[in-house]
């Protein structure tokens, strides 16, 4: 299974619709897609259409009492589409886990050698926190969502410092299969020179697909559906289908879905 954490710790800038809709296309296309929501919110499981009544046993259980991941892994109405839910317990497990040993290894010990799926994503929370060194730590790759406004490159050489740090501390084979550029607004010229900026700075790094402004991506959720099944054709919809295209090109071919 290729494990992809989704992280920046800046909070607003479309880590959740990305996870949600990136995963939704890449079970659209054939892979067998899991979904980890690690952030306390929640709004992934909510995001799916799963109910706080239906998180009987989420990512909280899974690091804090090392529950087996079938047994938090809920089904979505999405073919070829789980998803490990979140609920506001997990907020206290950063506080609960700073006492055990090897805190930052708990969820890539859940996630080692699972068969049931091809793929991960982990809906990180907007901190580099104890929750996402666990996501960090447990990830081949890092996807970053960055949205083109002003103080997005202070942000990411942030993010950019933590991955070094858990390379060499926790994950040495982490890398970062790209950014993508999110909330782009065609009309606004700050978002074009965002853009050209981050461009400039990361090269072949930035995912040639921009996720735009999008009434319907924000829509969405509130009925519990990714865009892309709330409404297919919208322009939200077609740049994460493009993006998860983009995404299958960089994933090795020898751990590429049948």
């Amino acid at each position: 299974m290729i494990t992809i954490a989704i992280a920046n710790q800046k909070g607003g800038v479309g880590k959740t619709t990305t996870a949600i809709n990136i995963a939704t296309a890449m079970a659209a296309t054939g892979w067998r897609t899991l979904l980890i929501d690690l952030d306390p919110q929640g709004n992934a499981s909510t995001g799916m259409g799963v109910e706080a009544s239906a998180r009987h046993l989420s990512s909280y259980d899974l690091l804090v009492d090392e529950i087996a991941l079938g047994e938090a892994i809920v089904s979505t109405s999405i073919p070829g589409l789980d998803i490990v839910p979140a609920t506001v317990d997990l907020s206290g497990a950063e506080i609960e886990l700073v006492s055990v040993e090897e805190r930052t290894a708990r969820l890539s010990k859940a996630l080692h050698n699972h068969r049931g799926h091809d793929i991960c994503f982990i809906d990180c929370p907007p901190s580099l926190g104890l929750l996402t060194l666990n996501a960090l730590s447990a990830a081949d790759t890092l996807l970053v969502p960055l949205q083109c406004e002003f103080f997005a490159l202070e942000g990411l050489s942030q993010l950019l410092q933590t991955v070094e740090r858990v390379q060499q501390r926790f994950n040495p084979s982490l890398g970062i299969i790209g950014v993508a550029l999110t909330m782009f607004d065609r009309r606004n010229r700050l978002t074009d020179q965002v853009a050209e900026d981050v461009r400039e700075c990361l090269g072949n790094l930035v995912f040639d697909t921009v996720i735009p402004r999008n009434v319907r991506l924000s829509e969405a959720p509130s009925h519990g559906l990714p865009a892309l099944v709330y409404d297919h054709s919208c322009a939200g919809s077609r740049a994460y289908i493009s993006l998860a295209r983009e995404l299958i090109g960089r994933l090795p071919r020898e751990r590429k879905a049948a």
